[in-house]
């Protein structure tokens, strides 16, 4: 059966020093990228097809960790970033013949980056709180549809992610391929509410700790089988 593993990104250094993060493009912190490591000692014996990211560096930094630091996750395949050729950044300088049985694509998407913070990005999150109070914070971070201001709410944020997941990625599952994803607590949060078929109660209540592996072992018509959480 198609696997599907979800990756949190490793801890970053706005993750380190308690800082609203969402857009803003951090890398990975010393430990983050360890933790990228372990992960992918984890998922040794797991091969994947096909990998998608979010735009953002952490996410892109946790992917390619996960994927090269045990070669046999690739199955002899080398990684390698694509660009739609409607992107109106990318120029297609990176063309070349390509060989599919040699490449595993991972692909960035901005569907997948972190919830949009918005005026809270950069602030210390406990800072914030004795700003405006630790309730208002703990709202503007685990309500499922209330926005900080400025920026996304939880259900913003399942609005970009999940149609894209079921768009790009679960057809990839339904030809029997393994896919990685390596994103973010909320853009995660997400798909897994569309997965586990939570509630918006259930779902604020989920912690996704960084750089932990969760499989899903999935059927062809993406109905989930089997869940591991990878924490050990």
């Amino acid at each position: 059966m198609p696997e599907l593993i979800l990756t949190r990104h490793g801890q970053s250094l706005w993750n380190a020093e308690n800082r609203f993060t969402g857009w803003v493009d951090v890398p990975l912190s010393e430990r983050g990228r360890a933790e990228a490591t372990i992960a992918s000692c984890k998922l040794r014996d797991y091969r994947v097809d096909v990998c998608y990211t979010s735009l953002l560096f952490r996410a892109m930094e946790t992917a390619v960790i996960c994927l090269t630091e045990c070669d046999d996750i690739c199955g002899g395949k080398t990684p390698i970033f694509k660009h739609d050729a409607d992107d109106p950044n990318w120029h297609g300088w990176d063309h070349y013949k390509v060989d599919p049985s040699k490449e595993l694509p991972i692909f960035p998407s901005p569907a997948l980056d972190e919830r949009y913070y918005g005026d809270l990005q950069g602030l210390n999150k406990t800072e914030t709180a004795a700003e405006f109070g630790a309730e208002q914070v703990q709202r503007w971070r685990r309500s499922f549809d209330v926005r900080p201001p400025g920026g996304e709410s939880l259900e913003d944020t399942m609005h970009r992610s999940v149609p894209y997941f079921q768009n790009r990625i679960l057809p990839h599952i339904k030809q029997g391929e393994n896919v990685l994803i390596s994103a973010h607590g909320n853009s995660l949060r997400s798909i897994l509410m569309y997965l586990d078929d939570l509630s918006s109660e259930e779902v604020v209540k989920l912690e996704l700790a960084t750089g932990v592996p969760i499989v899903y072992e999935l059927d062809q018509t993406a109905k989930v089988l089997n869940k591991k959480i990878l924490d050990q």
